[in-house]
């Protein structure tokens, strides 16, 4: 049988103009983003779970690689996802706790900064009347009073916890033969089964960058500000473990609890020292180091990466910055990567030139595949 070439075999035939046919995706995508939105309480945790059950499945996989009995598989992803959940969930309400019981000892320095910053404005020029009613709404039993709102919330996502843990409990189950499926999908649909497959070892690489660089971030946070004498240093070394899975900002949240505490505990000059460690230590890390390997782990740029996070917490909240990158992947995968006539756009996606050529690379090879079998 005769060859096409690759170009012309590799050109998609449209049978609608391709203005209307970008017109009805945009359409179609908005709809489907306020649907997302409507049901974030259930996304959030329903792909949370996912994604813990993605990250220890291949524990399940090389047990039955090694002839062990399926429920010991099934028993061993599902004990470790669900010892996740409780080392993260329990670590972070302790921590919450420890800091709401240690915030009212600084109540009367937060008090005494108040009125010296006060005084300063008053003695140059501000009249006094304007300071107390811009000052009038910071007091420190609103400050310890929102500590315990927020650990009130954190008790009330029992809901969203108990959903995750059910979730991931038959995720479990079905994890054990899901290797068989996807290799009698990949006979039929190999496009589909890759596009899955590179969605889970995406994620999959994308988390283990992450945390082994958290627990860096983690280690060196704690060890600075203990040696500072900045109170709970663990909790803060928690909290930059955590926020390390929000892209690009993420040390702007974990610095700002430990850089108040330095200024109630040592003045402005404590507070700067430890916002200059924590941005040597974070910037060079998270900010050049990690979104390196990040990118080239899982293929996506680094404004596609940071306009995720914002995209994906407007979408599903809070939860949405942490799962934003594997989120992403996840669209990516059903929207682009599924489809060879639309891998075009991976291209335009990659973190470099480099990972684009491997892509256009694989395409083609693809294409000459296809023309082969034709």
């Amino acid at each position: 049988m005769s060859k096409r070439p690759a170009a012309q075999a590799a050109a998609p035939q449209w049978s609608l103009p391709r203005g209307l046919i970008v017109l009805v995706s945009v359409a179609g995508l908005v709809v489907s983003v306020a649907g997302i939105r409507s049901v974030a309480g259930i996304v959030g945790p329903v792909f949370l779970a996912l994604m813990l059950t993605i990250a220890v499945h291949p524990a399940g996989r090389w047990l039955r690689g090694k002839g062990c009995p399926r429920w010991l598989a099934f028993l061993t992803v599902l004990t470790s996802v669900y010892a996740i959940l409780i080392a993260l969930f329990g670590s972070i309400i302790f921590s919450i706790a420890r800091l709401a019981t240690i915030l009212p000892e600084y109540s009367d320095k937060f008090d005494d900064l108040v009125n010296g910053f006060h005084n300063f404005l008053v003695d140059h020029g501000v009249s006094s009347e304007d300071v107390h009613k811009m000052l009038s709404s910071i007091d420190s039993s609103k400050i310890i009073g929102a500590v315990g709102d927020i650990l009130g919330s954190v008790a009330s996502a029992t809901s969203a916890l108990i959903l995750v843990i059910v979730v991931a409990l038959f995720m479990a189950i079905d994890a054990i033969g899901v290797s068989e499926r996807m290799n009698i999908l990949a006979r039929s649909r190999p496009d589909v089964a890759a596009a899955f497959n590179n969605f889970a070892a995406g994620t999959r690489s994308y988390l283990i960058v992450t945390t082994v660089f958290g627990f860096i971030v983690a280690v060196l946070d704690s060890g600075a500000l203990w040696a500072l004498g900045i109170p709970l240093p663990i909790l803060w070394g928690l909290l930059s473990f955590i926020t390390n899975y929000i892209p690009n900002i993420g040390f702007i949240i974990g610095v700002i609890p430990p850089a108040l505490l330095g200024l109630l505990d040592g003045g402005a000059s404590k507070m700067i020292l430890v916002i200059v460690i924590y941005s040597a230590i974070n910037v060079i890390l998270q900010s050049v180091i990690q979104p390196k390997f990040v990118g080239d782990a899982v293929g996506l740029s680094t404004t596609l990466t940071f306009l995720s996070l914002i995209i994906w917490s407007w979408i599903i909240g809070p939860l949405g910055a942490i799962l934003a990158v594997p989120l992403t992947l996840f669209a990516k995968g059903l929207l682009i990567d599924i489809d060879p006539a639309t891998r075009w756009a991976d291209i335009l996606l990659a973190d470099s030139v480099k990972t684009a050529e491997q892509i256009d690379d694989e395409d083609k090879n693809t294409v000459t595949l296809k023309i082969e079998n034709d």
